[in-house]
């Protein structure tokens, strides 16, 4: 059984639309694989576009290694010209703490800081 809103759609059809649906059912035209390439193109550089910031970001990451790991010797060894003793202080409420070596602290810091810049460098 055939609904009465088709039936009426149909009845209410004037001649534009008529001539609209004639357009849309005509065969397609041929283009000897022209549709498929530029859609190749396009893929193509969506991919480029995509690989190229991860790339970029690696070979900057390569080429400032060795500066980093400057600036990080030089906190640590700035780190060695703090008082001892302000340390030991804020840290004698908690005895795991006096263990650990203010050259890891400060690492660890400088990689966290490292970390979320990169983070958010790769949100942008």
């Amino acid at each position: 059984m055939i609904s009465k809103i088709i039936n009426m759609a149909e009845r209410i059809k004037d001649a534009e639309d008529r001539l609209l649906e004639a357009l849309f059912e005509s065969a397609s035209v041929a283009d000897d694989g022209f549709s498929v390439t530029v859609v190749r193109k396009i893929k193509r550089r969506l991919w480029v576009r995509r690989l190229t910031l991860p790339t970029a970001a690696i070979i900057g990451g390569a080429i400032a290694f060795k500066p980093l790991s400057g600036v990080v010797a030089a906190l640590s060894g700035l780190a060695s010209l703090l008082p001892t003793d302000t340390f030991s202080m804020a840290t004698s409420a908690i005895p795991q703490l006096q263990s650990i070596q203010l050259e890891t602290i400060v690492l660890g810091a400088i990689l966290l800081a490292v970390g979320l810049f990169s983070v958010r460098m790769l949100e942008d």
